[in-house]
């Protein structure tokens, strides 16, 4: 599943584009993992970007819209909840994040991921780097934070429309207890992850 759209710019200026990745929604044991990419613009730039987890709500909303006015491009993507349980939560980040490379109008010359493990590209004129913390040191990797993370909440307030009494607006899908409480007393919803263990105790005969 892939959610984008991108600001377009001459070929001849397409030229030594750096590329931010990051995700948001890992640790959850509901929705999907969103991902990413985007390439800032040197000549607009963007104060107050940082990791998004440090930022408040109305921050990242602001800064999100920001990023979408000026940035070169820009490009989200997901992996639903059935991919992540067929592949993996690792696999499943990763094939997210190489979509929202391959989602930029703007081909980037050099990539930079957030963490310890890259996505496989396509193109390998384009190099590829991680960054550990790269989501507070490296501005187009915070600008992907800030988006990755926006746009996963508003995924997850419409699912709280879909399946109320999970408080998946309020949570986003983390292990919270009251997520853990409403789990017990209601079972998994379509948008669980199987393959994550309080889920997966629950589906699981009793002795």
């Amino acid at each position: 599943m892939r959610y984008e759209r991108a600001i377009r710019v001459p070929a001849r200026e397409a030229e030594d584009r750096l590329a931010g990745v990051d995700e948001a929604g890992r640790g959850p044991l509901a929705g999907p993992v969103v991902a990413a990419a985007v390439i800032l613009d040197p000549r607009r730039p963007i104060e107050g970007l940082a990791d998004s987890k440090t930022l408040s709500a109305r921050a990242r909303a602001r800064l999100a819209s920001l990023i979408r006015e000026r940035a070169l491009a820009w490009s989200i993507a997901s992996s639903g909840r059935e991919e992540i349980d067929r592949l993996n939560i690792l696999e499943a980040t990763l094939l997210a994040m190489s979509r929202a490379v391959q989602g930029l109008a703007v081909r980037p010359t050099h990539v930079q991921v957030d963490g310890d493990r890259a996505p496989r590209l396509d193109d390998p004129a384009c190099s590829l780097q991680t960054v550990i913390r790269g989501d507070a040191t490296v501005a187009a990797i915070s600008a992907a934070s800030i988006l990755a993370k926006v746009h996963r909440d508003g995924l997850m307030a419409a699912l709280d429309e879909r399946h109320p009494g999970y408080g998946f607006a309020a949570h986003k899908g983390y292990g919270t207890a009251a997520h853990l409480a409403a789990l017990r007393r209601l079972g998994p919803s379509p948008e669980h992850r199987r393959s994550f263990a309080p889920v997966r105790a629950l589906l699981e005969p009793g002795p």
